[in-house]
């Protein structure tokens, strides 16, 4: 387990930076291939054959190609040396998993793109914010928060005691989702989870594919 691995994608990617951080965490150096999917030719043909969807990332170690974040995520806690990222105690993984699916299916779109890219990365790129799709995004953006507060309990970490891949999972969202001033308000109504980012903001990993 001594080859450096390899993870193609782009620094801007929420779901890039979630490995990265994980890949931190354990204390593994990679290689960040770029793959640009958003390029206006689109990703490198030879591309597809890592990631037959075209999406990044995707991540090879020692000839053990992977793609999909949750799985290349949970090798990497399994496969290397360093603190465990996911629980031993079934139900508390579970939880971890619950927490992570949430994240991907109702905070990913939410959070992103429809606060952060709406408010921050267009005006950013000379355009100008679409205010319906923002308006329409903070609902489910404020339920997802809500949600994750409630299941996070007394925390200190989003799955109990010990830092997991849910906080990390979660952690680029919630990064950009701050930038945007609805954002930075909203997460006051949550003062658990506020404080839960808190915690996590100052770790040293989390200036690993930190944007501007």
């Amino acid at each position: 387990m001594s080859m450096r691995p390899l993870l193609f994608g782009a620094s801007y990617s929420v779901y890039v930076r979630i490995v990265r951080l994980v890949l931190a965490e354990k204390g593994v150096a990679c290689e960040l291939v770029p793959v640009d999917v958003f390029a206006t030719e689109g990703p490198p043909p030879d591309y597809q054959a890592r990631h037959p969807f075209g999406r990044i990332p995707a991540f090879e170690h020692d000839g053990f190609a992977l793609y999909e974040t949750g799985a290349i995520t949970r090798y990497i806690d399994e496969a290397f040396a360093g603190p465990a990222l996911q629980p031993a105690d079934p139900r508390a993984r579970a939880r971890m998993n619950q927490l992570i699916g949430i994240a991907d299916s109702y905070g990913y779109p939410a959070l992103v793109w429809g606060v952060y890219v709406e408010r921050v990365e267009k005006p950013a790129r000379g355009g100008i914010a679409d205010e319906a799709v923002l308006a329409a995004a903070l609902p489910p953006a404020r339920l997802c928060l809500k949600a994750l507060a409630d299941l996070m309990g007394e925390g200190p970490w989003l799955a109990g005691e010990g830092l997991s891949l849910a906080d990390l999972h979660l952690a680029p969202m919630l990064d950009y989702f701050l930038k945007a001033e609805e954002g930075a308000a909203m997460i006051g109504e949550f003062p658990a989870l506020a404080a839960w980012w808190s915690r996590l903001a100052v770790r040293p990993s989390m200036a690993v594919g930190r944007s501007g």
